[in-house]
This record gives structure tokens, C-alpha cells and sequence, in this order.
């Protein structure tokens, strides 16, 4: 039973330092503003791809690698779906490195409120998974968040949708994939690391390149940006492998929380009375998500959705 209780605590620890990770990479992205976003992806895809190496080298997996990559082209179902995450989680990061470095730190932070929310959707429309009466509302009140930025500010929030998008159509792809998440995310950053390599190159023959134009900290930052890519994934995996799904699931919004906190009170961007009625909503909704399937709540359905589901079961 100790023992049980030790590996927990280690697995929170592994998770909470990973969503901890995740929350403070604005701050990263940021001692790199000078460098456009595009040129900082294609950085962080090669430099995780070598880091990624580097671990399986270390871990003597990568022979497994070499394997694996050998067969790759041999199922060819396999590698479009991998194709698929790499191109799904690098327009994610795209996107996370653009807000960051254009003031968007809290749209992005309401992405990734609205995430999970966004799977759940993406599990009833794709695997056909049953939600109960509550977890529609929780749905439905993520939407009215969403609806009340749309009307306030005239725009949608692209943002913020397309974090949560992205996000969790990578996560539906891994999920159907069921692949090693090492191996996996090696071969995904493989996939799109010649692309980033082309890039990179094309910027430095024309010109326009930042790497080693800028500052030495700069350069070693964006040589870094590897490592803070795949050292979160790492300790993500060993935690989630320790502890329950739900408390994956309650500490994952750590990252969005330590993100707003930046957003509002380090990087100084504006967080209206319509922001405080979206986050509202959202909260709302990801509390009544939370507790969605209790006992009590469960019982307070509507009676045409106990009968149904008395039906089908």
C-alpha cells in the first residue's frame, strides 16, 4: 500500500512538473520575440528531432527506432497517420509561439481551458462515445463562452479554436494510433524535420536568418527549444503511467491556469469584463465536466435522458 502511495505521489509530481513546463513556455518564446514565429517552429521541430536521438540513444532504443522506421513504409495506414500528427501538433505549436509572441497569451490560455471540452466533442462525433445530459451542458456552456468573445469583439477567436482543435485532433490521431509515444513522437518530428531543414536553410542562403545572426543566448535559446518540447512530453508520460485518468485530467489545467496568470499580471495584456464572462462560462463548464458522472448528478438528469439511457443499456 506504501509502496502504491509513493509511485502516486512520484506520478504527480512527473505530471504537475510537466503541465508546470507547458504553463510557463510563454515566458520562453518571449526571450525570443526577435525571431518570427515560422523560423522558431522550424527550429523547434529539428532541434526536438535531435533531442528525441539523443534520448533513444541514451534509453538503447534506438535500434528499436531504426526498426520501426524500416517498417514505416511498409503500412502505409500508419504513416498517414503519423503524417497527420506531425502536421496537427506543428501547426499547435505554430500557433502557440505566434500568440505568445503577438500578445495573445490569454486567447491562448482559453484554448487550452476549452481543449478537453473539444475531445469530448471530437469522441462522440468520431468513436461514437455516449456523453450523459451534463456533459452536454458542460459542452454547451463552453460554447456560449466561445459565442460571447465571437459577439463582444466581432471575430471569432481563432486563437483559442484552434489550440483546442489542433490539440485535440492530435490527441483523437494518438489515441486511434495506439503507438509508442517515444518512438511516436520521434517519428513525427522526423516526418517534418526535412521540411524545417528546407526552410531554415532558405532563410540562411537569402539572408533573413536569425540563427546565429542574433545574440548567442538567442541562438542557444532557439537550440533549446528542443529540449523544452520534449522534456514536458517525457514527464507527462512517466506521470500518466503512475496516477488515475482523472487526475491527469484535473492537473492538466495547471498549464492554461500559469499561462492566464502571465498573460494578465507579467506580460500585461488587457483582460476585459467580456474575457471574465467567457473564462466564467468556460470554468463552469469544466467544473459541472468534472462531476458530470457523480452519483448525484447523474440522478438529477432529465427523466428522457434516464429512459434512454435505461434503454440502452
Amino acid at each position: 500500500m506504501g509502496s502504491q502511495s509513493a509511485q502516486q505521489k512520484k506520478g504527480i509530481i512527473y505530471a504537475a512538473g510537466a503541465y508546470t513546463m507547458w504553463g510557463i513556455l510563454p515566458i520562453y518564446w518571449k526571450w525570443v520575440e526577435e525571431v518570427p514565429a515560422d523560423e522558431i517552429l522550424a527550429h523547434r521541430i529539428v532541434w526536438a528531432f535531435v533531442f528525441m536521438l539523443i534520448v533513444l540513444a541514451v534509453t538503447k532504443r534506438f535500434r528499436q527506432f531504426i526498426g520501426e522506421f524500416v517498417n514505416l513504409f511498409k503500412r502505409p495506414k500508419l504513416l498517414m497517420s503519423l503524417t497527420i500528427a506531425s502536421i496537427l501538433i506543428s501547426g499547435n505549436w505554430f500557433v502557440y509561439i505566434w500568440a505568445v509572441n503577438h500578445n495573445h497569451v490569454i486567447e491562448a490560455s482559453l484554448g487550452y481551458y476549452i481543449n478537453p471540452l473539444i475531445s469530448i466533442l471530437l469522441g462522440t462525433v468520431v468513436l461514437k462515445e455516449k456523453l450523459n445530459f451534463w456533459q452536454y451542458v458542460a459542452v454547451g456552456l463552453a460554447g456560449v463562452g466561445v459565442i460571447i468573445l465571437t459577439v463582444r469583439f466581432g471575430a471569432i477567436p481563432w486563437v483559442s479554436l484552434s489550440l483546442a482543435f489542433s490539440f485535440g485532433l492530435y490527441g483523437l490521431t494518438k489515441k486511434l494510433l495506439n503507438y509508442d509515444a517515444t518512438i511516436g513522437l520521434t517519428m513525427e518530428t522526423m516526418l517534418v524535420t526535412p521540411f524545417a531543414l528546407i526552410y531554415l536553410v532558405m532563410t540562411g542562403v537569402h539572408g533573413f536568418g536569425s540563427f546565429g545572426a542574433i545574440s548567442m543566448l538567442s541562438t542557444l535559446l532557439l537550440i533549446g527549444a528542443g529540449i523544452v518540447t520534449a522534456l514536458p512530453l517525457f514527464y507527462f508520460a512517466k506521470g500518466a503511467q503512475l496516477i488515475p485518468l482523472y487526475m491527469v485530467g484535473f492537473l492538466q489545467y495547471i498549464a492554461p491556469t500559469i499561462s492566464l496568470i502571465l498573460g494578465v499580471f507579467v506580460f500585461g495584456e488587457h483582460f476585459t469584463s467580456t474575457h471574465m464572462m467567457a473564462f466564467f462560462c468556460i470554468w463552469v463548464a469544466l467544473f459541472v465536466f468534472s462531476i458530470a458522472k457523480t452519483k448525484f448528478l447523474v440522478q438529477k438528469q432529465p427523466k428522457f435522458i434516464k429512459n434512454k439511457s435505461a434503454k440502452v443499456s
